[in-house]
């Protein structure tokens, strides 16, 4: 054993005591999110035959209904979609904002140009057909104030007579800026109806689910959307989407999902409809566990000399954990030392590379049972500065500490 591999695994020792009062928190966020669960599958009254699919046009799937039930009673919304065939939380997104605005609305977003695989679906990147603006739906965004904190004034500014819609965005994507609290929801929806009472506001809820006590729609947001290969799949789900929110907003999404006039009527569940089942109950725990994660790692690269945002002190609002390493050739080792550590693909070496959605080369690694499933364990980030690199997930704090002295050791090597 090497003198630098003694050093990162006695700073990991120091690390997980230092870590511990912040564990008991998470612990309690996770016992009071498991509760909510396990009363909503017992008020649904979930039987066996529940679990099975079905087939054709998938009429009178019970078990897809009463998964439905549970997601709306959990995220404390009148209704839900939760489908296998939304593929991302991308096209769960897509579903509400192609659902709901009409030729003539605004979309607006109040914390900058939203995540890189939207601004093709709005029509701010790219030309590919069929994007919002093509529609002749108009976008407009209020920026983030210097320091990350959200501008109230240019909001109020910005809520014209077209503003149909308000875009909220949970977590932080691939900025240097702090994740969206519930508690910040409540305070903005407030602020925005009191202004403009008909505006709907929509939640991107992806990797926000579980990380707090409350939901978005608790916070009074009309509409939340995510991706069952992120926080609520529980690290179980093999694939799909849901939405929650208003009965008549979750409708017009499921419309864009199937057909206007057959809606959430139809749809099939797939075989595995037990998984969907299993890992919904699971993901406050799974949740617990990756935020565990990123708070090692917040404190182990803090330890190190990084600049880590959030602290590992701070209140979290997502699972994702951002990382300063300052150079595109420190991004590529933690990302090949996350690879390198994981269970599946522990050979592939992770490459900077142009992909669909992203406005610069991505480097990613995700080592994962289920393909793409950030909860799992994942890292990447843009080739771009700050040179910033973002952790997210790990079904095991056990699991993400191994990783994350992995990928310490691939930056540590870096000239």
């Amino acid at each position: 054993m090497t003198g630098e591999h003694i050093g990162l695994e006695q700073l990991s020792d120091e690390v997980i005591s230092e870590v511990q009062p912040v564990y008991r928190l998470i612990d309690n966020i996770a016992l009071k999110n498991h509760a909510k669960m396990l009363e909503a599958f017992r008020r649904e009254r979930v039987s066996d035959f529940y679990l099975t699919g079905s087939t054709g046009y998938g009429y009178n799937d019970r078990g897809r209904e009463a998964l439905e039930e549970i997601y709306a009673r959990v995220f404390r919304a009148e209704a839900a979609l939760v489908r296998s065939q939304i593929v991302s939380g991308t096209h769960a997104i897509a579903l509400c904002l192609y659902g709901v605005l009409r030729p003539g609305d605004e979309l607006l977003s109040v914390q900058g140009e939203p995540y890189d695989t939207l601004g093709e679906i709005i029509g701010i990147r790219g030309q590919k057909d069929g994007s919002l603006g093509e529609f002749g739906i108009s976008y407009n965004q209020v920026e983030l104030l210097p320091g990350g904190g959200l501008d109230f004034t240019g909001i109020e500014e910005a809520l014209n007579d077209r503003v149909k819609m308000v875009l909220l965005q949970r977590s932080r994507g691939y900025k240097w800026a702090p994740a969206l609290g519930v508690g910040e929801i409540r305070k903005l929806v407030a602020f925005i109806k009191n202004r403009k009472p008909d505006v709907i506001v929509f939640v991107d809820n992806c990797y926000g689910e579980f990380v707090e006590a409350e939901e978005p729609i608790e916070a009074g947001a009309d509409l939340a959307a995510g991706s069952l290969i992120k926080n609520p799949g529980g690290g179980v789900a093999p694939t799909g989407g849901y939405v929650v929110g208003k009965q008549r907003y979750v409708e017009m999404a499921a419309n864009r999902w199937s057909a206007p006039g057959i809606g959430s009527e139809v749809g099939p569940s797939a075989d595995y409809q037990r998984l969907l089942y299993q890992g919904f109950f699971l993901a406050p725990h799974i949740v617990a566990e990756a935020l565990k994660g990123a708070v090692f790692a917040a404190r182990f690269f803090e330890k190190l000399g990084f600049e880590v945002m959030p602290k590992y002190r701070d209140v979290r609002s997502d699972i994702v954990q951002a990382i300063g390493l300052g150079s595109p050739e420190r991004i590529v080792a933690f990302c090949r030392g996350i690879q390198g550590a994981s269970p599946v693909d522990s050979h592939v070496l992770p490459e900077p590379t142009a992909m669909p959605g992203y406005g610069d080369p991505v480097i990613m690694a995700a080592g994962t049972f289920i393909q793409g499933a950030s909860l799992e364990l994942s890292a990447d980030g843009p080739i771009r500065p700050p040179y910033a690199v973002y952790l997210q997930g790990g079904l095991s704090k056990e699991y993400v500490r191994l990783a994350v002295i992995s990928a310490a050791r691939a930056v540590l090597n870096v000239v």
